[in-house]
């Protein structure tokens, strides 16, 4: 019988460095797309460097949990409608890894370029502040804790300061009787009670990255732009009501991470296809979607629970200065892969062009003409371009 998967994790010792194994880089079977080349420069960030990116204006990207490239996308796949009809429908990405284990360290990667540290390695089970003993290569705050102080800042920052809007989108947040029903986390210096979630509110802190920032919940933005996902049909309506980055993240359930779920569901990667059955859809059919829209579907890790740990790495990335073993027996957190649907991008293809966490995060700051946070603009990193991103103008 399935059991439902959680990660006990222990802190590792540091000081020992681990390079990263690069994966083996190969082209697309795309045309070369006519796309503008551009160069952004942005205050607190790594500059980055020319890039080739079409006129993206909405970013949607969805995180789905813990299994590895050949259980999601391979042959005997049970997301039979992921693997099968919506990747027909864009590109995927054969060598798309995971920065590490277990969840909210890849999380944090996304959306601030930050690497992992012995507590986002252990997905704080105390929501504690970060202890900073000073800043390192590529803005990496040193020391450990959970909630990084104002001066990290993510990729929400970027686009509130460049007039753009976002809006994390987060499945039964407000379905606690107790807590907020938007910008939902523990009290500072408190054990998250997310861990062990009740019938009818599968809301997990861990899986909500914006809520381990001061720069956001600090700020009424929050309780204005983390939200439940309920919300997210209505903004669909229009271009405008829109957010230019719509980060979604399914309840414990429906994103695959437990099985057997605490509602009696099966859980696991088919119950996770029945919820992108249901709302990806809705993306695909929306007015910002299809003017200049682009949907990234990916997981957040490879499995660890029941088998041994893929920790496999690619692109680059310097090892962690607080965590130098992210995948805690090695480098990285395996092989994910990750699907792309957009207008620019040529369906039913794949590409095998090593990318991470970091590089999606560097790919969305390209879309909007962003500088590069953390390790984001690391060394080698190569982001979304020409291999991705096809000719092809939207309808």
């Amino acid at each position: 019988m399935s059991t439902r998967r959680f990660h006990f994790v222990i802190p590792l010792a540091l000081g020992l460095v681990v390079g990263m194994s690069a994966c083996s880089s190969s082209s697309s079977s795309k045309a070369t797309p006519s796309i503008t080349t551009t160069q952004t420069t942005s205050p607190g960030t790594t500059p980055s460097t020319s890039h080739s990116t079409p006129k993206i204006g909405h970013v949607f990207v969805i995180n789905l949990e813990n299994e590895n490239y050949v259980t999601t996308w391979g042959p005997s796949s049970p997301a039979k409608y992921l693997n099968t009809v919506l990747r027909t429908q864009g590109q995927l990405l054969t060598h798309y890894f995971a920065i590490g284990h277990a969840s909210l360290d890849n999380y944090i990667a996304q959306i601030s370029g930050q690497s992992p540290n012995a507590d986002t390695q252990g997905d704080c089970v105390n929501y504690r502040d970060f202890t900073s003993t000073g800043t390192g290569a590529y803005g990496q705050l040193l020391g450990k804790g959970c909630v990084y102080p104002k001066s990290v800042l993510t990729i929400a920052d970027q686009l509130d300061a460049a007039g753009k809007t976002w809006k994390s989108y987060q499945e039964d947040i407000g379905n606690s009787s107790t807590d907020p029903k938007t910008c939902r986390h523990p009290e500072l210096n408190a054990v998250d009670k997310t861990f062990a979630p009740p019938k009818g509110d599968l809301y997990v802190t861990r899986h909500n990255p914006f809520v381990y920032f001061h720069s956001i919940i600090d700020s009424p933005i929050c309780a204005k732009d983390v939200v439940g996902l309920d919300a997210l049909p209505t903004d669909l309506q229009s271009v405008s009501t829109t957010p230019n980055l719509s980060y979604i993240t399914p309840n414990s359930c429906n994103d695959g991470h437990d099985q057997p779920c605490n509602d009696g569901r099966l859980g696991g990667l088919s119950t996770a296809d029945t919820w992108v059955k249901q709302w990806v859809p809705k993306i695909l059919a929306s007015a910002a979607f299809k003017t200049d829209g682009l949907l990234v579907i990916t997981l957040d890790e490879a499995e660890i629970g029941n088998a041994p740990a893929e920790v496999s790495a690619c692109c680059h990335t310097p090892p962690s200065p607080n965590s130098p073993m992210p995948g805690f027996s090695g480098p990285g957190g395996g092989n994910v892969g990750a699907l792309i649907i957009s207008p620019f991008t040529k369906p039913d293809t794949t590409n095998a062009t090593p990318y991470n966490h970091y590089a999606l995060l560097c790919s969305i700051e390209n879309a909007f003409g962003l500088g590069h946070l953390g390790f984001a603009g690391g060394p080698g990193l190569t982001c979304f371009g020409k291999d991705v991103y096809d000719a092809t103008p939207p309808n």
